[in-house]
């Protein structure tokens, strides 16, 4: 496997472009558009949420209903989100007029929406804004980052990549872009990611390759707390590698899954780390447990603690907070056996040994956690299982966007 430079246009056949449709934003562009000239196979996982975007169901019912998808249209500034019979109405017109725009079934159209809950959305600027992007794509890398660009919301930066491997003597690409900043908890995150390759694979493969993933990398993030309306994850295959195709159990099929894996878990990280108002990517390992989902508990557990995230802004090594955090997880683990670890490109430090805190250099410490990425290692020595959440430190910062976000 080799990462290339790209997104969503790095695997053969896709095209994307971008504009600025006025939805919310008067100063940026606001809608993009990712486009298959073949029809796709598509999977997708969404938000757990019991209250749903309307592009969320209308997602699900295309990727559940079987359809081939050819196009995905996205906006910024407004979620469509609780909106009731009008806005889901709103996501059949916008199918419509990418279907009339590109040549293409209404059928085979995909939908995101990210922004305000609760405002409709202005469907006369959306339309107009297809047609400029059916007129406007093309399948350079750049037109796919400036729609990596387009679907931001609080981001402060574009999230996109790409890898190649070989499947059959034939070379697969995969690419994908995501945002996601606030919002964002476990069982999905406000954040949407979309991912293409030109991979021949069969459907089934396709959703369970993406549902599996999903645990381990989108499922493992949290800024804020707060499981989003939005949320969403697609994954298209139009099949242009020509390769043999891939099934559930094959050699091809690992391959797959672990540039997938790449893709998705890079994603996952650069939304962590770009969690609104942040400083520093936080990433916490649970090590030394007797199950995964253990290890999974005690981690999220601890990435999900408001008074550990603050520590982290503070650069200060508060591992009180990291155990407390572990002990009301619901995850069970002898506290007295717990070594816990500081470490970041500008070393590594002991803070507690078997639950107590050692002779560590408080300077030495600070230091570590002032650095752009801060690691946590918690090991409750039961086992052989790991895991790793990602999240972000919390900085006023984050109440300052927060406060004003409708305004």
């Amino acid at each position: 496997m080799e990462i290339i430079k790209g997104g969503v246009t790095a695997a053969k056949g896709y095209e994307a472009s971008s504009t600025a449709a006025g939805i919310k934003y008067q100063d940026r562009t606001d809608m993009a558009m990712v486009y298959s000239r073949v029809p796709c196979v598509a999977a997708g996982t969404f938000t757990t949420n019991v209250v749903k975007a309307a592009p969320v169901k209308w997602d699900q019912q295309v990727v559940a209903g079987g359809a081939k998808a050819q196009a995905v249209i996205v906006n910024s500034g407004i979620a469509n989100a609780c909106t009731g019979a009008e806005g889901f109405g709103y996501c059949e017109d916008t199918a419509q007029a990418a279907a009339e725009a590109l040549g293409i079934s209404k059928d085979g159209v995909l939908i995101g929406s990210t922004g305000v809950i609760g405002r409709q959305i202005p469907i006369d600027k959306l339309t107009a804004g297809i047609r400029v992007l059916a007129k406007e794509k093309n399948d350079t890398l750049e037109n796919g980052t400036a729609a990596a660009k387009a679907i931001m919301t609080t981001d402060t930066c574009e999230k996109e990549l790409a890898v190649t491997f070989d499947a059959g003597g034939k070379t697969v690409t995969l690419g994908g872009m995501a945002k996601g900043s606030g919002m964002i908890h476990p069982n999905m995150c406000t954040m949407l990611s979309f991912i293409t390759t030109d991979a021949v694979i069969s459907k089934e493969a396709l959703q369970k390759a993406l549902s599996e993933d999903v645990q381990d990398t989108y499922n493992m993030i949290s800024v804020d707390g707060d499981t989003s309306t939005n949320d969403t994850v697609i994954l298209l295959a139009n099949g242009l590698a020509e390769n043999p195709e891939i099934t559930e159990g094959s050699g091809d099929y690992e391959s797959f899954k672990e540039a997938l894996h790449t893709v998705n878990e890079y994603l996952a990280k650069k939304i962590a780390g770009d969690g609104e108002g942040a400083t520093a990517l936080f990433e916490v390992r649970a090590e030394g447990c007797e199950s995964v989902q253990q290890a999974k508990t005690l981690a999220k557990s601890i990435v999900c603690s408001n008074l550990t995230k603050t520590a982290i802004a503070g650069h200060d090594a508060n591992w009180g907070r990291i155990l407390c955090a572990m002990g009301y997880s619901g995850a069970q683990f002898d506290p007295e056996k717990v070594d816990l670890f500081f470490e970041s490109k500008a070393g590594r430090i002991q803070i507690i040994e078997n639950g107590t805190a050692v002779d560590y250099s408080e300077a030495e410490a600070t230091k570590i956690l002032s650095e752009p990425e801060v690691t946590a290692i918690a090991d409750v020595k039961m086992g052989d299982q790991t895991a790793v959440a990602w999240g972000c430190d919390l900085t006023h910062g984050y109440i300052e966007i927060n406060a004003d976000y409708r305004s």
